[in-house]
């Protein structure tokens, strides 16, 4: 089994060809294809994380849509001074499917 770990929005994910990954916004649209960094390639039982032989792998993935997480709802309070507030945040998000590990 190949599989790679990939620095991808600030964070880094396990993947292998054909997987669905949920990533913070990627500048691309939809359609067009990606490459990630790989940080450490496992293939069987021979594992890589020499940059110099990391820097040969390109991980490709395609850019499936753009869509917006679930809504966070942020609430502060005090308690007798009579603070409320109430702020709400969704992050961008992009959805890919991992095409090719070589």
């Amino acid at each position: 089994m190949v599989y790679a770990i990939v620095r991808a929005g600030g964070r880094q994910e396990k993947v292998s060809v054909g997987d669905l990954v949920t990533v913070d916004r990627v500048p691309a649209a939809a359609g067009s294809t990606i490459k990630l960094p790989a940080v450490m390639l496992v293939d069987g039982d021979k594992v890589t994380t020499a940059a110099d032989e990391l820097s040969k792998v390109s991980v490709e993935a395609e850019v499936l849509e753009n869509i917006r997480g679930k809504k966070i709802v942020i609430e502060k309070f005090k308690n007798k001074t009579g603070y409320r507030k109430r702020q709400g945040h969704r992050s961008e998000l992009t959805r890919i499917k991992v095409t090719s590990i070589a």
